[in-house]
């Protein structure tokens, strides 16, 4: 295999580029969530407060 063949054949594998998508689609979907759980945290808190209060007494 001469140099010039391994350069082609990296260039052409594109096993690396799907992973590296795959992380960047699980990033943003991991910020997606972590956005639209925000507004929902104080009403979260509450809850478990009350549980929390209610087991306590």
């Amino acid at each position: 295999m001469t140099a010039l063949s391994a350069v082609r054949r990296f260039i052409r594998d594109e096993r690396g580029v799907t992973a590296i998508e795959y992380g960047l689609i699980a990033s943003v979907i991991a910020v997606a969530v972590a956005t639209a759980l925000t507004p929902v945290k104080g009403a979260l808190e509450t809850v478990f407060d009350a549980v929390k209060t209610a087991l306590q007494g």
